[in-house]
C-alpha cells in the first residue's frame, strides 16, 4: 500500500513513539492526524510535521471522542494510545472506574477505533491498522500494572483473530510491540537507574517506525505481531 497521498490517524501523538510515528508517515507523504488528550504535545507535533497536519483533542476512553475521530476516514489508523500508571499497582488495589479506565484506553479504545474504520478503508479499496502493543503483555511473569499488561496481552490476540475478518474488507492489521523505547521519557528514566539495574540500551525509535511503515506497507504482512527487544533482533510471534 503506497502511504503517500493517504490520510492517517496516529493516536498519542502529543509525544514520544506516537510523535515519532507520525512524522515518519508524514515524511512518507501521509496526512496525518494527530490524536491526544495533549493539547500543547499534540500542537508541537503538528508544528514539527508542518503541512497540512492537525490535531484533534480526544479522550479516546469515551467513545463518542472515538467516534468522532473516526469520522475524519483515514486509510491508515496507528492505535498508539495507552498507558498505566507507572510503578503503583491498580488492580486489585484501585477502584474499579480507575483501573477499568486503563482498560477502556489501552484495549477498548483501538477495539472500537478498528471496527469504526473498517468501512471507510473498505470503502476506500483497503486499508491498514497497526496496534502498538508492549512487551508488557508478553511472557507469564509478573507485572506491577495488571491491568495494563493483560490489555496489551488482548491487544496481540485482538490483532491475530481479528485479520482474517477484517481482510475480507481489504483492510490488514498488524501490531508492533517494543519493550522500552529510546523517547526522551525512556532515555531520561533509564539514566536515573543505578548503574546495574539499567540492562541494555533501549529500543531506538527508528525500529518502532520502520516496522509500522512495512506493516503499512507490505501488503502481504497481515495479523503479525513483531516483537522488537532491547538485546535481540525483531522477530515475530506468529
Amino acid at each position: 500500500m503506497r502511504i503517500d497521498g493517504k490520510r492517517a490517524v496516529v493516536t498519542g501523538a502529543a509525544v514520544g513513539i506516537g510523535r515519532a510515528i507520525a512524522q515518519r508517515l508524514a515524511a512518507e507523504g501521509a496526512s496525518v492526524v494527530v490524536a491526544d488528550l495533549d493539547a500543547d504535545g499534540g500542537a508541537r507535533t503538528c508544528d514539527l510535521i508542518g503541512g497540512d497536519a492537525r490535531f484533534v483533542q480526544a479522550d479516546l476512553r469515551d467513545d463518542d471522542a472515538v467516534s468522532d475521530l473516526m469520522a475524519c476516514q483515514p486509510h491508515i489508523l496507528i492505535n498508539n494510545a495507552g498507558g498505566g500508571p507507572s510503578l503503583q499497582p491498580c488492580f486489585p488495589a484501585a477502584s474499579v472506574e480507575r483501573w477499568s479506565a486503563s482498560l477502556d484506553l489501552n484495549l477498548r479504545a483501538p477495539m472500537l477505533a478498528t471496527q469504526l474504520a473498517l468501512p471507510a478503508m473498505q470503502a476506500a479499496g483497503g486499508g491498514a491498522v497497526v496496534n502498538i502493543g508492549s512487551t508488557a503483555g508478553v511472557g507469564f511473569g509478573p507485572h506491577v500494572s495488571p491491568e495494563y499488561s493483560a490489555a496489551k496481552a488482548a491487544l496481540m490476540r485482538l490483532t491475530v483473530t481479528l485479520a482474517p475478518l477484517a481482510k475480507s474488507h481489504g483492510v490488514r492489521v498488524n501490531c508492533v510491540v517494543p519493550d522500552w523505547v529510546a523517547t526522551e521519557r525512556g532515555l531520561r528514566e533509564r539514566s536515573e537507574l543505578p548503574g546495574p539495574e539499567r540492562g541494555p540500551e533501549l529500543v531506538p525509535l527508528d525500529s518502532v517506525t520502520d516496522a509500522v511503515i512495512r506493516f503499512v506497507e507490505d501488503e502481504s504482512l497481515a495479523g503479525r505481531v513483531v516483537l522488537l527487544a532491547r538485546e535481540e533482533l525483531p522477530f515475530f510471534l506468529n
